[in-house]
């Protein structure tokens, strides 16, 4: 392995600190489009369609 030094511990915690950060922004992500899905589903349910789809013939 690589020797970080003195300073070992810091750097091995700085590193899974950005990993933790990087996976709950990915994991808020999937779930913010999970749920923006669901309400545009439910609205379109309810009658209520975006102005930039296709009107229905």
């Amino acid at each position: 392995m690589i020797d970080l030094g003195p300073h070992a511990l810091f750097i091995v915690c700085a590193y899974l600190g950005v990993a933790l950060v990087v996976a709950a922004l990915i994991g808020w992500t999937l779930w913010d489009a999970r749920r923006t899905e669901q309400r545009l589903k439910d609205l379109e349910a309810r009658g209520i369609r975006r102005r930039s789809a296709e009107p229905v013939a």
